[in-house]
């Protein structure tokens, strides 16, 4: 075992004191953990004009570091920038969808800008469904009878009979004065079916 007082000041030299003191720091330096690495933990923002503060643990053959560092103070106001360039005209706000969610979702928007116009998409949930309605009474019967029906229905269809048939070969292509015929054609049987 290692003894600072060997050997004794004055005392003669002893080959064997000296190869025990010797062997004996040789231990101890073999018994010393050696360091391998090196491993930050953990390096916190603390609070402004804290102190600094780091620590450090051997754990087997590994340093392990832990930091604590205050932030900085607030700084003082910086100088306006440099105006940047005109940006593109402003055109319109276009609404692309409004979508029904399901009752009790969140109503949601969202919007964009395309270059040119403002783009909204929306969501909008729909109410809970009611419940169900009552049966309502029996109404009376319509006043209409199946004979009067009839009798309005019968012979309307004379109204049309006032419209001569075209009788018109139309030319491959067809010429303007033959598309304007069918037009006013048209047009007349359409006030037919008015009266």
């Amino acid at each position: 075992m290692f003894d600072s007082a060997q050997p004794a000041s004055g005392s003669p030299g002893s080959s064997a004191v000296m190869r025990g003191q010797l062997n004996s720091l040789h231990d101890l330096i073999n018994a010393l953990n050696v360091i391998l690495a090196a491993q930050v933990d953990g390096v916190n923002t603390i609070n402004f004009n804290e102190p600094a503060t780091a620590t450090v643990n051997l754990v087997g053959n590994t340093l392990h570091f832990s930091f604590d560092i205050p932030r900085g103070g607030v700084g003082a106001p910086g100088q306006d920038g440099i105006p940047g360039q005109q940006g593109p005209p402003f055109a319109q706000a276009i609404i692309d969808a409004v979508n029904t969610l399901d009752p009790g979702q969140a109503a949601t928007a969202s919007v964009n800008f395309d270059g040119t116009n403002v783009r909204f998409t929306f969501g909008i949930p729909r109410g809970p469904d009611g419940g169900q309605g009552e049966q309502g009474i029996q109404g009376p019967p319509g006043e209409v009878t199946n004979a009067t029906l009839a009798n309005a229905i019968s012979g309307t269809s004379r109204n049309t009979n006032g419209v001569a048939t075209l009788g018109l070969a139309v030319s491959d292509p067809p010429t303007q004065g033959e598309m304007q015929t069918i037009v006013n054609k048209v047009d007349e049987l359409i006030l037919a079916l008015r009266n």
